[in-house]
């Protein structure tokens, strides 16, 4: 670490799943840099991620977004204060390659090394927004992950509910996959929703249920068979109508299940975080929704940060960084890394 340095400056890493990403962030909220990688079309081939070809990108790609990273930063090594990565949730080749190369790093330029969640990442890409105030929740809607997490305090995240089989983003890939959208579907199926209408009424799982949990496979097996069933008989169904009645039945649950935990937990600020987090049916019902809640202000992550990133690893690692969160060479990947439950969950 130089002597010198005033700047808090931290050398963010994130590859957990098809994304290789290296950042430099300052102060935890202002973005030097933040290279992204992508490997969407070497997986769409397959209609999803393919494990061994994701981590065979992360090697071939994370020293290029390593340098990349400093020279848009215009910082060296010797300007860092810090190492960040992603050490779970993910696929554990994956999430391998970028610990390595942080462990790496640390180790060669004498830094300290934070080991940052995947989805407090997430949560902390609204940092870009406005400073999150506690008591905070965050909706964490993406392809691997739909929760409901309570923070009480800085660096505190407690799970009050969660899915129960698929994730949203997942169920949205896979209702894509039946209509022909490439992977990944979601913005496509995002899209047409806007141009049909919920004609179907597809099932709103665990609605009304006592509890803050979501199920998401009922909704994509009713989906399924209703295109089936049409295949079968020769009819014809409407693309934009199939994709309004599917977001309307996820978006109905995320929307419900999260009024309801507000009123339990009331917070200053409810974050809207993670890939589904993109989508502009979710966006607008919230909006609509929190306008009726008093002194909850919805954040929702910036579009650009929504998916994977460095960006948001660096926001929170900042936070790590302050309450000497560290990490030594012993860190290996947690592809099954989870916050803890709330102590008394309502179910």
């Amino acid at each position: 670490m130089s002597p010198t340095s005033k700047r808090n400056l931290i050398l963010a890493f994130e590859s957990s799943c098809d994304e290789t990403s290296v950042a430099v962030i300052e102060d935890g909220h202002q973005i030097l840099s933040n290279i992204v990688a992508t490997q969407i079309k070497s997986h769409q081939r397959f209609g999803g991620v393919v494990p061994e070809v994701a981590s065979r990108h992360h090697i071939e790609e994370i020293t290029i977004c390593i340098k990349d990273a400093l020279a848009e930063a215009n910082v060296t090594y010797d300007d860092l204060d810090a190492v960040a990565v992603t050490y779970g949730p993910g696929l554990v080749g994956a999430l391998l390659i970028g610990v390595t190369a942080a462990k790496t790093v640390a180790f060669a330029h004498n830094l300290p090394l934070i080991p940052v969640n995947h989805m407090a990442g997430h949560i902390y890409a609204a940092r870009y927004v406005e400073p999150i105030e506690f008591p905070a929740m965050a909706l964490l809607v993406s392809g691997g992950h739909t929760e409901l997490v309570y923070m009480p305090a800085e660096n505190q995240f407690e799970i009050i509910g969660e899915t129960r089989d698929d994730a949203a983003g997942e169920a949205y890939d896979k209702v894509g996959r039946v209509m022909g959208v490439n992977y990944p579907a979601g913005k496509t199926v995002d899209e047409w929703a806007h141009q049909g209408h919920d004609t179907f009424n597809f099932p709103r799982a665990m609605d009304k249920d006592d509890n803050f949990d979501f199920s998401f496979s009922g909704l994509k097996s009713a989906f399924i068979n209703t295109t089936h069933h049409a295949d079968q008989v020769g009819e014809t169904l409407d693309k934009h109508d199939l994709a309004a009645s599917f977001q309307q039945a996820v978006v109905d649950v995320l929307a419900d299940k999260t009024l309801r935990a507000l009123k339990q937990y009331p917070v200053h600020q409810l974050i809207l975080a993670g890939g589904v987090a993109a989508n502009h049916g979710l966006r607008e019902r919230l909006d609509a929704e929190l306008a009726a809640v008093p002194g909850t202000r919805l954040v929702k992550a910036p579009l650009k940060l929504c998916g994977d990133n460095a960006a948001m690893i660096g926001a929170f690692a900042e936070v790590a960084y302050r309450h000497q969160v560290f990490a030594d060479a012993t860190l290996n990947a947690d592809p099954s890394l989870e916050f803890d439950w709330v102590a008394d969950p309502v179910k």
